[in-house]
C-alpha cells in the first residue's frame, strides 16, 4: 500500500508566516503588551516564542545541534517541565529585543525553516515523536503537522488578544484541528468501555468537522467524518472554544456551559481533558 500524507500542512507555512508578519507590523505599542490566553505571556512573548520555534527547529532538525541536553527525562511530566523551562528562559531573554527586530527575524527564519521542512522525506522518522499523541516514533509528515499547529496556535493567541481575526478559515483552521484530534485516542488510553463503543467530537460550523474514536480489542481507534455506527457519546463544541480548550488555554470546567454532551456523560467529559500540546 502506498504511503500517504494524512494531513497536508507544509504548503500553509508560508501563508501563516506572511500573515504573522503583516499582523505584527500592524500592532500598536499597547497591543504588543496585551495579555493573551497563554496566561503568563503577553503578545510580545508569544511572538518571541514563535521565533524560538523557528530557530530551535533549524538548529536541531537541520543542523543536528541540540544545545542544552535534556537530561534526567524519566516521564512525560519531566519532558514538559524541561520544555517549559526552555520557553521561559527564552522569552525572558528576548524581552530586550525590539518588536522590529523580532519581526525581521521571524520573516527570515520562517522562510529558512519552511525550506528545511520541504527537504524532509515525509515518511521517514521524525527527529522527535509527537508525545502528546502518545507516539514513541512519528513520521515527518506528522511532525510537520505538529509544527503547523504551533504556528497556528500562537498566532491565533495573538489575534485573539488584539481582536484581529483571520486564521479561523476552513483552509487554515481545519488542518490545525485535524492534527489536534490525533490526541483523542491517547486521551482515552485508560478509559474502559465495551468493544465497539464510539465517542464522537463535532466541532461546529463549516470550518469544523467530526472525529470519532472506536474501542477495539487493541485500544481506541481514530476516524473522521460521520460515524457508520451509533455514537455512545457525542460532544459538540464551537471552533473558538475548541482551540482554547485543547491547547489548555481554558480548562474543562471553564467550558462546560459552552459544550453540549449527548449520551454517556462520563465519556463526553473525558473528551474535554484532551491536551494537544506539551503541557
Amino acid at each position: 500500500m502506498k504511503e500517504q500524507i494524512e494531513i497536508k500542512t507544509l504548503e500553509l507555512f508560508p501563508v501563516l508566516d506572511r500573515m504573522l508578519v503583516e499582523l505584527l507590523e500592524s500592532l500598536t505599542d499597547e497591543e504588543w503588551n496585551a495579555p493573551t490566553v497563554a496566561k503568563l505571556w503577553k503578545v510580545k512573548d508569544v511572538a518571541s516564542h514563535l521565533l524560538d520555534g523557528n530557530l530551535r527547529g533549524l538548529s536541531i532538525s537541520r543542523d543536528h545541534y541540540f544545545g542544552e541536553p535534556a537530561n534526567n527525562i524519566n516521564s512525560y511530566q519531566d519532558l514538559v517541565s524541561f520544555l517549559n523551562n526552555l520557553n521561559m528562559t527564552w522569552t525572558h531573554a528576548t524581552r530586550r529585543l525590539s518588536p522590529k527586530v523580532l519581526i525581521e527575524l521571524l520573516a527570515i527564519t520562517g522562510k529558512q525553516y519552511t525550506a528545511h521542512l520541504e527537504k524532509l522525506n515525509p515518511f521517514n522518522n521524525a527527529i522527535f515523536p509527537v508525545a502528546w499523541a502518545g507516539q514513541e516514533t512519528s513520521s515527518n509528515w506528522f511532525h510537520i503537522a505538529r509544527e503547523y499547529t504551533e504556528k497556528f496556535l500562537h498566532q491565533q493567541q495573538i489575534r485573539d488578544a488584539v481582536n484581529k481575526q483571520g486564521l479561523m478559515t476552513k483552509e487554515l483552521y481545519h488542518p490545525f484541528l485535524d492534527t489536534f484530534m490525533h490526541a483523542l485516542p491517547y486521551t482515552f488510553r485508560n478509559t474502559e468501555a465495551a468493544e465497539n463503543t464510539v465517542v464522537s467530537v463535532i466541532v461546529s460550523t463549516d470550518i469544523g468537522g467530526q472525529w470519532n474514536i472506536t474501542k477495539t480489542a487493541a485500544g481506541w481507534v481514530l476516524s473522521k467524518g460521520d460515524s457508520t455506527k451509533t455514537s455512545h457519546s457525542t460532544v459538540t463544541i464551537d471552533p473558538d472554544t475548541a482551540w482554547k480548550l485543547f491547547s489548555r488555554s481554558w480548562t474543562a470546567e471553564q467550558v462546560m456551559d459552552k459544550v453540549t454532551i449527548t449520551g454517556d456523560r462520563g465519556l463526553g467529559e473525558q473528551v474535554l481533558r484532551m491536551v494537544s500540546v506539551m503541557a
